[in-house]
Parts: C-alpha cells; structure tokens; sequence
C-alpha cells in the first residue's frame, strides 16, 4: 500500500512539472496582414497571405473613399500632395499590441503608397514589430515605397518585401507562395535563383524582347541598352538597362536629359515577354 501511494505522489508531480513547462513556453507569434486597397488587386494579394499563414487580416478604409475612376482619383491624390494633407481613415479594429509581425499592403501612386496607408504610417506607433511590406503597381514602385516606409517607422524592422503588376495578377498565388516560404513564413521548397551576371549590350533579338515587352505601356518609352539574363523556371528572365527616348514637345517646353533605369522582363515558354517590375 505504501509503494502504491509513493508512485501516485510521483506521477502527480510529474504531471506538475509538465503542466508547469507547458504554461512557460513563449506564446506563438501571432501575425496580422492589414492593408489598403481601392480596385481589389491589393486585396487579393492580401488575401492569399493571410489564408496561406492563417493570420488575421482588417482593411485600412478612408473615410471619404477614392471611389471616382482613374483620372478622378489622380486628381484628388495630386490635389492632397500639394496641399500637404491625408485623408481621413476609420480606426482599425486590431490591437496592434497582440501581433509580432504585420504585413503591410497597398498600391502604388505617385512611386509610394497610397495615401490612406500614409495616414495609417503617420498615426501608428510599430516599434519592434517586423513589417513585411507588399504592393500592387502599374510599373513599379516598391523598392522606394519600403525605403519611405522605413523613414516613417524607423523602429521597426522592415523585411523584404513583394510587388506585383496588377496586370499580372494571374501570377499572385504561385509567386506568394514563393515569397512566404523563401522568407521563411511557411515550409516548403522553393527556387533560389542564381544572381544576374554582368551585363551585355543588346542585340537586336534582346532589343525586340523588349519591345515587345513594354509594347504600349504609356508610361514607359524607353530604348534598352544593356542586358543579363538567368533561367527561371520555365523560362528565361532578363534585367535591362534602359534609357528615356524623347518625346513630343511644344516650342515653349524643354526635355528633359533621358533617366535611366532598370526594367525586368520575364520571357515564360510559349507565352510573350512581359515586364515585371521598373525600378527608377
């Protein structure tokens, strides 16, 4: 009877130190994927993050939306800057006290984000959480929206982030995916590609690639110079250097000297050349 009571009292404080354990271990970090977005390729973007980490997610709403079309909301955006103000946006629901890392999503205008997510930035206080940055664009646009991001929260720290076309919102799913796990968010394989080498002048079978890869994008007009190419899978992705051409002017205007900047285009099998990203 005593050697049953001494092994009772022994797993009754086995089970204690193990229940004691447990209740130290350091609580999973939580994430939250809040963002803004006016035509909805933000939100997809958004959304396939969050259903893919299983995080929270809430949506960055201006009081007054942009609800006009393009050209009204250009307008309004250009009439905001000069003036110097932001638009009013509703009080998010999440405390942001409760997660550890926030992804940050927006579109693109002007080379930044927009700017209900700039009146976000200026009212929050993310000190000490990772920020993970990801954006919607017509060209470009992510590499100098992070760098203004991290000059509004130089507290936090900023980890890479992904952009995507909006005229390329087909690839959304598998290039997430990719991001996510590459920086260690999910498990999985993923591809690591190889660095671009030393650039080439073009030929003229580079030149037609690109070509046809801004084909009539207005906002680029620009003649590439300089190449480097790498395989990517299922095709071959290329990284130009490209100057501005000239365009029409009044007598009264000047031009202004040709920028140059740097435009990835990604060549898939079976399919036409199209650009990725222009980083100015």
């Amino acid at each position: 009877m005593k050697a049953m009571k001494w092994m009772l009292a022994l797993v009754a404080m086995v089970l204690a130190v193990v229940s004691c354990s447990q209740k130290k271990e350091a609580p999973k970090s939580k994430v939250l994927v809040l963002y803004y977005s006016q035509t909805s390729n933000t939100k997809t973007v958004a959304l396939e993050i969050a259903n893919k980490l299983g995080a929270d997610i809430e949506e960055i709403v201006a009081v007054n939306p942009y609800d006009g079309d393009f050209e009204a909301t250009i307008n309004r955006c250009m009439q905001e800057r000069e003036k110097g103000t932001k638009p009013e946006i509703k009080p998010i629901a999440a405390n942001l006290d409760d997660y550890d890392t926030i992804f940050i999503g927006y579109p693109v205008w002007f080379g930044t984000f927009a700017p209900p997510m700039a009146a976000f930035l200026d009212q929050a206080d993310l000190s000490g959480k990772k920020i993970v940055p990801f954006c919607t664009f017509g060209s470009g646009g992510l590499n100098t929206s992070v760098k203004e991001l991290a000059a509004k929260q130089p507290k936090a720290e900023i980890l890479p982030g992904y952009g995507v076309r909006a005229a390329r919102v087909a690839a959304i799913p598998n290039e997430v995916d990719q991001f996510l796990k590459a920086g260690g968010f999910i498990e999985g394989e993923y591809v690591v590609l190889e660095d671009f080498p030393e650039q080439q002048p073009v030929s003229e079978e580079q030149s037609a690639i690109f070509d046809k890869a801004v084909g009539d994008y207005p906002m680029i007009h620009a003649k590439a110079t300089k190449f480097a190419s790498r395989a990517v899978p299922g095709g071959t992705e290329y990284l130009f250097t490209a100057v501005d051409l000239p365009r029409e002017t009044t007598a009264v205007q000047t031009t202004p000297p040709p920028a140059e900047m740097q435009i990835y285009v990604l060549a898939l099998e079976g399919e036409d050349p199209v650009f990725t990203q222009v980083l100015r």
